[in-house]
Order: C-alpha cells, then sequence, then structure tokens
C-alpha cells in the first residue's frame, strides 16, 4: 500500500487549512463515551454512524491496536523564589508543563513566564511555608523554547510522582475553556503507563463493554506505549511540509504486540490503529529497523503524502487542527483532497472536533492503494 503525492500543493503548508466554525470544537466529553458519533469512510463514500457502532465495520480475525500510555498530572502552578530575601514583592506566579523526563527527575518542560525564568532560576510548588517541590532551570531548549528543570522533592517520606499526583493537573488542550470535564474523562478506560502530557485521543470513546463486545466477536485487541508529547501538537511552521523535523517520542512496542500482528496479517486479519500515536509507533519502529519488531526507545517518523505504510491498514481517528501534523498523516492514508472533503461532510454534519470530538472510522478499502 502506498501514496505519492497527487501535486505538488500537498507539500504546502497551507494546503493543509480549513475553516472550522468554534461552536464545533467539543467542550466536554460525550457520556457515555461510546455515544459520541463515528464518520466512516468507505470505498467512495461516507456513512454516519454512533461508536458503539464499532463492531459492525471489523471482522473476525481484525486487530485493533490502542495505545496505554497514561496522562500525567504534568500541568504544575508554582511561585519563583526571589533571590532577595528581605524583598517585599510578591512572588511571580509560574506555570510548568512538563513534556518528558531526561533524567532521573530532570524534566523537558514549557514555562510561563518564560523570559523570567533563565537558568538559575528556582521554583517552588505547594505551600508558601510547606513546599512539596522545589526546581531548578538548568538550561533553555531551543527545539521546544521550553527549559530543562531539575526537580527535588523536598518532603522525606514523598517520592515525586507521589508530589507531582498531589500538586499537579491533567492539562486539557487550549480549545478546551469548559471546566466541567472530570480528570478520568481525559484518561482511556485502558490507561496503564504514566508518562503522557496530552491523552491519545481516539482512545477516549471506548468503554469497557465495548472492548469485550469486540473480543467476543473474535477482535482482540493490542498494545503500544507511547507517552503523547510536544510531537503530538507542536505546530507544522515550514510552509514546505518535508522542511518540518518531528520531535522524537518514546515508544514500547512489546514482542507480544509484534507476534498479534504478524499473526493478524499471516491469517488475512486486517490491523487498525487507534489513534494517529499508534501509527506513529507501529510505522515509526518498522521503518528505523526495517521491519516490526519489540522496540522500547524514541522514534521521530514524519508520515505526511508519499508516505508508503508498512503495518497499519484502518485507523480510528479523532478530527485534527488545521496544519497540523496529524492532518498530514490521516492525508497520507486517503489523500489530502478526500480527507479535507471528509472534514467539510463532518462540519455540514455538526460533528464534534478534537480532543472531546466525535471520531472517524478509515476502512482499508478507503486507503489510496486499497488492501
Amino acid at each position: 500500500m502506498g501514496s505519492q503525492f497527487s501535486d505538488d500543493s500537498d507539500q504546502l503548508l497551507s494546503a493543509y487549512d480549513y475553516d472550522l466554525p468554534e461552536a464545533l470544537i467539543a467542550q466536554t466529553p460525550m457520556v457515555p463515551r461510546d455515544r459520541s458519533r463515528l464518520l466512516v469512510v468507505k470505498g467512495e463514500g461516507c456513512q454516519h454512524q454512533i461508536f458503539r457502532d464499532l463492531p459492525q465495520f471489523l471482522q473476525p480475525g481484525d486487530l485493533l491496536v490502542l495505545n496505554n500510555t497514561r496522562v500525567l498530572p504534568a500541568r504544575l502552578l508554582g511561585r519563583k523564589v526571589s533571590t532577595n530575601p528581605g524583598s517585599e514583592m510578591p512572588p511571580l506566579a509560574v506555570e510548568v508543563l512538563l513534556l518528558e523526563e531526561q533524567a532521573q527527575q530532570c524534566w523537558l518542560a514549557l514555562v510561563k513566564p518564560g523570559r523570567r525564568l533563565k537558568p538559575g532560576a528556582c521554583v517552588e510548588f505547594g505551600e508558601v511555608d510547606n513546599p512539596l517541590l522545589r526546581a531548578e532551570v538548568l538550561e533553555t531548549d531551543t527545539a521546544t523554547r521550553g527549559r530543562v528543570l531539575k526537580f527535588e522533592v523536598l518532603h522525606p517520606k514523598l517520592s515525586f510522582m507521589n508530589a507531582l499526583e498531589q500538586l499537579g493537573q491533567v492539562p486539557l488542550p487550549p480549545y478546551i475553556q469548559s471546566l466541567a470535564s472530570q480528570p478520568e474523562q481525559y484518561q482511556t478506560v485502558f490507561a496503564a503507563n504514566p508518562g503522557a502530557v496530552a491523552a491519545p485521543t481516539a482512545g477516549l470513546h471506548f468503554t469497557p463493554e465495548l472492548l469485550e463486545t469486540l473480543t467476543q466477536q473474535g477482535i482482540p485487541q493490542a498494545y503500544v506505549t507511547l507517552h503523547v508529547g510536544i510531537g503530538t501538537f507542536r505546530p507544522v511552521e515550514a510552509e514546505c511540509i518535508t522542511d518540518h523535523t518531528m520531535h522524537a517520542e518514546w515508544v514500547d512496542v512489546p514482542e507480544e504486540t509484534v507476534q498479534l500482528i504478524q499473526q493478524t496479517k499471516a491469517r488475512g486479519g486486517r490491523v487498525f490503529a487507534v489513534g494517529t500515536t499508534v501509527v506513529r509507533s507501529l510505522e515509526g519502529v518498522a521503518t528505523l529497523c526495517d521491519g516490526l519488531v519489540p522496540y522500547c526507545g524514541k522514534v521521530n517518523l514524519f508520515i505526511y503524502p508519499g508516505y508508503r505504510w508498512k503495518v497499519v491498514e484502518g485507523l480510528i481517528t479523532n478530527f485534527h487542527l488545521p496544519r497540523s501534523s496529524l492532518l498530514m498523516l490521516v492525508s497520507a492514508l486517503i489523500g489530502r483532497e478526500r480527507l479535507l472533503q471528509v472534514y467539510q461532510e463532518a462540519i455540514a454534519q455538526a460533528y464534534r472536533f478534537y480532543s472531546f470530538g466525535d471520531a472517524m472510522l478509515i476502512l482499508p478499502e478507503a486507503v489510496i492503494g486499497g488492501r
């Protein structure tokens, strides 16, 4: 299965733009989760369903691959420690968003206000008279414009993760203004391995009951771990998209998952990725290692039209932001022009977009090159 640039415009950032009415940006999750809508892309057309209808579009012997990362309470509110103990100035409020751990208790993070947090600055978190965490700014990261922070736990009976659970907040995307959702609603029901700073949102639609129904119908599930980081939401800024470099992300593709994928393909079943993070995990490893093998480490594969697929045959995904690398990835499956037509259909039908929004199922028959 492969794809080629249909024309030079596929390489232009502006070609991945679309207008979305603000009212269609989902502010709260659907309850129950599997009552969200499902736009099915099949053959030349589309079909409008409910997510719980997913089993009728899959076949016994197919395999769903899901991302079992768990979102950290990665948003911390603290204050800059004054270097002048006698100062009567109020402490400077600081917001920190952890992105990824680079060494033990040493994190790459986005910080506000960045101009006031230069190397050597210290920030404390917790009560003013009894802080639980302190962080020193070690350096500025030029790639992300973030900071590298070295954390120290100030309470002898707490681990860093204990302190983070007490002080941190699950970070919601900036386009979600509502405070009505609960933190667990931004976790998948199969979340197991803490480390992400954003949810693998395609997985949010699944309930335990739906997963059980799929299993009983002969559609098993396998898991990878990709800790969603800045690579997912970092904007593409280069007008020629081939000049964009993806931020590397940590993934774990276990041996059991590799074996299940191989067995599925051997018996003629189809491999469906649940979310773009799963796509990047499987295709990233297959590209790096010249074939899918068990792997634990970093990948930074940027998928856009012209990419030749190695593992994934179908996709379950949410609706993505304009000009995003995620939109380009999905375009590589069904073509940019068709994807934008599907998005216009979704807008006309008032689908809910982005993290808490509705879902799209791309069947292998709709993929460029077919199966």
